[in-house]
């Protein structure tokens, strides 16, 4: 019996060490449901995520890549980023906002971020930001898997400019993702 308890507080403390949490998101998405039971990978993920009143998040994996992304998309838009605002932006979760508005958003605390009223990332054909930003990453890691994270109730043009902007930039391969709903039992006769 001591064996076993010893084992199983080594398995306890194991999974505790070794679990990684999922860090908050700027906004929850309702997503739909499906009975497709295709599985991201962990890593190499790109998401882009469309809430339900059509503002569009962007999320890369990898510090190295958020680095240099960040920095790309400075240059371009004439932004420019401390080493400590590189350092921060490699390390949250996805953002939805202007590139200009970046430099403001990174100092501050999580809780603040919670109170920021997010606009989206420009996707629109005067400036669209989205592009650039699917464009720096996939230069920094091309070997990006790339998923949509939609509401359920999200606007489908915006949807569908999303998936305009992939293609645009030559993805045309790409997860859509979705609740995992339970297959209805066929019914007896």
């Amino acid at each position: 019996m001591t064996p076993m308890v010893d084992l199983a507080f080594l398995l306890v403390t194991f999974f505790m060490l070794t679990t990684k949490f999922r860090p908050d998101e700027p906004v929850i998405v309702d997503t739909p449901s499906s009975v497709s039971e295709i599985r991201l990978p962990d890593i190499d993920i790109m998401t882009i995520t469309v809430d339900n009143e059509g503002r569009v998040f962007f999320n890369i994996d990898g510090k190295g890549t958020r680095e240099t992304a960040l920095l790309k998309m400075g240059e371009r838009y004439n932004v420019q980023f401390t080493t400590d605002d590189v350092k921060r932006f490699s390390v949250l979760s996805s953002f939805g906002m202007p590139v200009q508005e970046l430099k403001s958003w990174l100092p501050m605390d999580q809780e603040s971020r919670k109170d920021i009223n997010y606009k989206g990332i420009p996707v629109d054909s005067t400036n669209n930001q989205l592009s650039d930003w699917i464009n720096f990453s996939r230069h920094a890691n091309p070997k990006f898997r790339i998923a949509i994270k939609g509401d359920q109730d999200a606007n489908v043009p915006v949807i569908k400019r999303v998936i305009a902007i992939l293609q645009d930039n030559k993805v045309n391969k790409f997860n859509l993702i979705t609740n995992l709903e339970q297959e209805a039992e066929p019914a007896k006769q």
